[in-house]
């Protein structure tokens, strides 16, 4: 086995593109996200969403660190040796154990079994920069900052597993407490010296995220598709699901509008798009949860009404373009009359939201959105 350091990446490589242990570890992001949301869209169709929500931020927050923590480190460091494969499976097999949990956690919010998952990642990640910063000078203090950063933060929720009670009032400080001591490591850490990521390996590696969470709406879509077969089938199913599947096309066609949509290294620019995604990826998964529950009531499935859902519905597509918004088009040279169009829609989709509107007038709106602000498709590279 090669024990050797793992050196730095070129971060102006021509052709760089995600490894397929990338897209092995990006599975179990999958399965841990279809959990989460299925447990938000379960909640909402019996009414229960708003006391919900906040254990779907809860979760949603730590599946997508996690993704975070090894992303970003893969496109700095990256010598797909023997012993980086295993310790990017240790990381995985920490992964799935949460993700198994997922379900459990969402209902109860003991993560006892999920805290288990994330010390086992800890061990892989921590390897990881260990051995980056043995092998990089330059980058060693960098390095070695990650690495004591990441078991603080893990000593942090240790402590806070065994101090509070889940669902307490404490439970939700210590756990903001922990994500925001989680959040501040990169700063600390890049400020001993930035990592040499690769621009267009991060752009790529976030598309696909955002694969994964429309993913979610597609698998709602097909579950509407499903309701067609045998004694449910009616039209107004039929109608909810291909309302369902315009909204999220427009959304694919509005986020991979830009081929650079990440055009800077610049260090505030890259933390605000690169922190600010968890907002779009967050309200896509929302999104899926609203669809689905949506087509639940189309299918006289749900313990509640339309209007109810659409409030969901219709929040989930503002955060969804406006956190795009704040992340991408804010950061962008734009006409001013496309500079606009996502506040705008934003706006329109909050107010349908409120008014609780039908699942066929925010497709209408995802129409109107697409053909606003990406009118040509993709924008030249």
């Amino acid at each position: 086995m090669n024990l050797h350091p793992i050196p730095a990446r070129d971060a102006s490589e021509p052709h760089r593109a995600a490894t397929t242990l990338e897209l092995f570890f990006d599975l179990v992001s999958v399965i841990a996200i279809a959990a989460v949301t299925a447990g938000f869209h379960h909640a909402i169709a019996e009414g229960h969403g708003l006391e919900y929500l906040p254990r779907f931020v809860f979760l949603f927050l730590a599946i997508w660190w996690a993704w975070m923590n090894f992303t970003w480190f893969a496109s700095a460091f990256d010598n797909d040796d023997r012993l980086y494969r295993i310790l990017v499976m240790v990381i995985m097999t920490g992964a799935l154990i949460f993700a198994g949990g997922a379900e459990g956690i969402f209902q109860t919010l003991d993560f006892g079994i999920g805290l288990l998952g994330w010390v086992v990642m800890r061990i892989g990640m921590i390897g990881l920069w260990l051995r980056a910063g043995a092998g990089n000078p330059d980058y060693r203090r960098t390095a070695f900052r990650y690495a004591l950063g990441i078991a603080g933060a893990q000593v942090c929720w240790c402590a806070m597993y065994f101090l509070t009670d889940p669902g307490s009032p404490a439970f939700f400080a210590a756990g903001a407490l922990c994500f925001l001591i989680e959040w501040s490591v990169p700063p600390y850490a890049e400020r001993a010296g930035n990592t040499p990521f690769h621009r267009h390996h991060i752009i790529e590696r976030y598309g696909l995220l955002m694969i994964i969470a429309l993913g979610e709406v597609v698998l709602s879509v097909a579950h509407g598709f499903g309701l067609l077969y045998g004694d449910h089938s009616q039209l107004t199913v039929a109608v909810v699901s291909l309302s369902a599947l315009v909204i999220v096309f427009a959304l694919w066609w509005v986020y991979f509008c830009e081929a650079e949509p990440l055009p800077t290294r610049e260090f505030n620019a890259v933390f605000i798009w690169g922190y600010g995604h968890v907002f779009v990826y967050m309200a896509t998964a929302a999104l899926g949860a609203a669809l689905a529950a949506s087509i639940d009531v189309a299918g006289h499935q749900a313990h509640t009404a339309q209007p109810d859902v659409s409030h969901y519905l219709g929040g989930a597509l503002a955060a969804a373009y406006m956190a795009l918004w704040l992340v991408r088009d804010r950061a962008l040279a734009l006409p001013p009359r496309l500079a606009i169009a996502l506040p705008v829609m934003s706006a329109g989709f909050a107010l349908a939201g409120f008014a609780g509107l039908e699942v066929w007038d925010f497709a209408a709106l995802s129409l109107a959105t697409a053909a606003w602000r990406a009118p040509h498709g993709k924008a030249p590279a």
